[in-house]
């Protein structure tokens, strides 16, 4: 992707005015403006260029090219460097996404990288600009902090959104465990943990601002980023109760597999407890049809003038047998678990 760069100056006046180069905006902005750049998907030649005009650090040029890089804030002698994170929430996961801040006594030159769909992720910035001129006029430490500010709160959003995320999630458990995919709760557990991260380090750099460790920020301006601090202490709370939350939903889901299961034994038990019971009445009755069913045996027991009488008394014993057996059967089924009577 192409990078794209704007150059604006902002003067005392709250005018704000776009520039083709760096240096008819610092000449617009004078002593008493500033300049802000707003490079969006850098490359390593419009990076160098900045540098060379605003003395940037090659290291902070290079993280500035890696988007694999932590939140932190650095100070150089002529500027501090702060690293952040953008969120950006889309139906599958959340993507982290980097952004670089270079504020310097009379300029500010943020770094930002474009969203999923093709758009600049600090779109919109210019319209918050626009409806608080009056405080991006007092310098660039105010609108460093507009802009982190706008990003936090979109933090919330992602944060949010997991949270009605894993509500749904336990309806469906309770529910119906069977059609839900515990892959789902995977998913969530790895932006939670995307987002703690973020979260954690992000918060660090707020207190290292707080504790006026930059001195490019101006001692009047930390009430408001005392304000973002509390805001991403909330949501780094938030995370960890949605964190919790996926450990609780993992355990249910599990403990209900696993009462399915008992379950299932214990009807594969009963079967096989049923089926035991039948042989056991059925091993008397083969045996007794087996030799009283012998011509040789009734015709001895009869005679061979009675053998019809001695067929219909081997007869009514079986089925006396049977019928205790019966009975005993129906005695030990109460026993039984109640849902074994579907079977």
């Amino acid at each position: 992707m192409a990078p794209t760069l704007k150059i604006l100056s902002i003067n005392p006046n709250a005018q704000v005015h776009a520039h083709p180069d760096i240096i008819s905006a610092r000449n617009a902005a004078g002593q008493s403006g500033y300049v802000w750049v707003d490079l969006c998907e850098p490359d390593l030649q419009t990076m160098e260029s900045l540098a060379s005009v605003f003395g940037l650090h090659p290291l902070s040029v290079e993280d500035a090219l890696n988007e694999d890089q932590l939140p932190k804030l650095e100070n150089f002698p002529s500027y501090s460097f702060m690293i952040f994170n953008i969120f950006e929430t889309t139906p599958e996961e959340v993507l982290s996404k980097e952004l670089d801040l270079f504020l310097g006594r009379d300029f500010l030159i943020s770094v930002s990288r474009e969203s999923s769909q093709g758009r600049p992720l600090l779109a919109g910035i210019s319209a918050l600009i626009e409806s608080n001129s009056q405080r991006v006029e007092k310098g660039p430490t105010y609108l460093m902090h507009m802009i982190v500010d706008m990003i936090v709160d979109r933090k919330f959003n992602a944060v949010e959104t997991i949270e009605d995320r894993l509500d749904g999630y336990e309806d469906i458990i309770l529910s119906d465990f069977r059609r839900f995919n515990l892959a789902h709760l995977m998913d969530s557990r790895r932006d939670l943990l995307t987002i703690r991260k973020s979260l954690f380090h992000e918060r660090e750099v707020m207190g290292k601002i707080i504790r006026q460790d930059s001195p490019f920020i101006e001692p009047q301006s930390l009430i408001y980023f005392r304000d973002i601090y509390d805001h991403l202490s909330k949501y780094y709370e938030m995370s960890d109760s949605a964190r919790d939350l996926v450990t609780s939903l993992m355990e249910i889901h599990l403990s209900m597999i696993s009462n399915h299961m008992a379950a299932s034994a214990n009807r594969t038990n009963a079967i096989m407890r049923r089926l035991t019971l039948i042989t056991t009445i059925f091993m008397p009755l083969s045996l007794i049809s087996g030799i009283g069913g012998m011509s040789e045996f009734t015709m001895m027991t009869g005679g061979e003038e009675n053998w019809k009488i001695a067929y219909l008394v081997l007869i009514l014993a079986m089925l006396a047998i049977a019928a205790l057996n019966l009975i005993a059967i129906k005695r030990m089924e109460r026993d039984l678990p109640s849902n074994t009577d579907e079977l």
